[in-house]
């Protein structure tokens, strides 16, 4: 029976594969089964006591970047693999697919773990094997990635305990003569140390931080990355709260100029310094600056159009998540997408 499932869908995806095949383009530009070895790194079930069968890696890596390539939540995703079929193919199954629980704890698995790094590890080695490695230079820059404020942390527990205050005021004025005095001493001592509560001051349930750019407020994360001057493809991500300055964040490469606006004026970098001037009060910069600027800025200004495809394309600047390791791995996702939408680009502009 699975068998002649697996042949009806498939013959039905053959129908109209001719007229678009994005999903099997780019699923053609990485080798998906290098990915098996995180498999061992996060599952320990494997043992002579045995353990549930997991779903395979490949497919929950799939997941994820058929995920952030549309822009989908947990529930979304699960309803879209089980209802289209160029998505079953993709995943190269067609029997029951995960439900969203299950992506979000392989997720929270790859960050408690600490091995998400390594799926960026494994794909920049891909692209260094077919020879798009970095050699005349590179651009580093930054772009917010918002998030809901949400509440204060302890703003319910505070109001529950003003009405217990309230409540003990009416309570103190009744003397109890009969009782021993050291008895209600203790009791005293018992009921305002369960009365003590943390204050409003100690900040929101959300990592993310508030900044300003120019007259508009951002809260959330902010997300770095440095992308090659020749093939436009993302080598180094990072990601940080907002309120962290971009020339805190050094992703250069040793040896090799670092293209940056006016932000990271100054700052210092492992590579050769290639950030534009920023003019100080009083200090007008001089034409000799005022024209490297312009050039500097003509080759840095390529690394906006990796924010406008990952933002527009891919729904990346807005997250629903509250911790900066798991924006990291969002963001890292986003990444990874638009490397493989630039490397199947890349593959045309080569045929060509």
């Amino acid at each position: 029976m699975r068998n002649l499932i697996d042949f009806a869908i498939r013959t039905e995806y053959s129908r109209f594969k001719g007229h678009r095949d994005d999903l099997c383009e780019i699923g053609s530009q990485i080798d998906w089964e290098r990915f098996r070895f995180l498999e061992p790194l996060l599952y320990k079930n494997k043992t002579s006591r045995g353990g549930r069968p997991n779903i395979d890696i490949v497919i929950m890596v799939k997941l994820l970047v058929l995920q952030h390539w549309f822009g989908l939540s947990d529930p979304e995703l699960e309803w879209q693999v089980a209802d289209r079929i160029s998505f079953r193919i993709f995943l190269n199954t067609t029997e029951v697919v995960p439900d969203f629980s299950t992506v979000w704890l392989f997720r929270e698995r790859l960050i408690k773990s600490d091995r998400f790094n390594d799926l960026w590890i494994e794909l920049q080695r891909q692209i260094d094997e077919k020879g798009y490695t970095v050699k005349e230079g590179s651009i580093q820059d930054a772009t917010f990635i918002t998030s809901d404020p949400g509440q204060k942390r302890n703003k319910k527990d505070q109001q529950d305990q003003d009405r217990k205050d309230q409540n003990l005021e009416f309570i103190k004025p009744i003397k109890i003569e009969d009782f021993d005095k050291d008895l209600l001493n203790i009791s005293d001592n018992i009921i305002s140390s369960n009365a003590k509560t943390k204050g409003f001051d100690e900040g929101p349930i959300n990592e993310g931080s508030w900044a300003k750019k120019g007259v508009k407020s951002f809260f959330g994360y902010k997300g770095h990355i440095l992308i090659d001057t020749k093939y436009h493809l993302i080598r180094k991500i990072k990601t940080t709260t907002a309120s962290l300055h971009d020339s805190q964040v050094d992703l250069g490469i040793e040896g090799l100029p670092r293209y940056a606006d006016k932000g990271y004026s100054g700052a210092k970098t492992q590579g050769y310094d290639a950030a534009m001037k920023k003019a100080a009060r009083g200090h007008k910069l001089g034409i000799k600056d005022i024209l490297r600027n312009k050039r500097i800025s003509r080759k840095r200004s390529q690394i906006e159009r990796c924010f406008a495809v990952m933002k527009r394309a891919h729904n990346a600047g807005h997250v629903s998540v509250t911790t900066i390791a798991r924006a990291g791995i969002k963001f890292m996702m986003n990444s990874i997408v638009y490397n493989i939408e630039q490397l199947k680009y890349l593959g045309c502009a080569t045929s060509t």
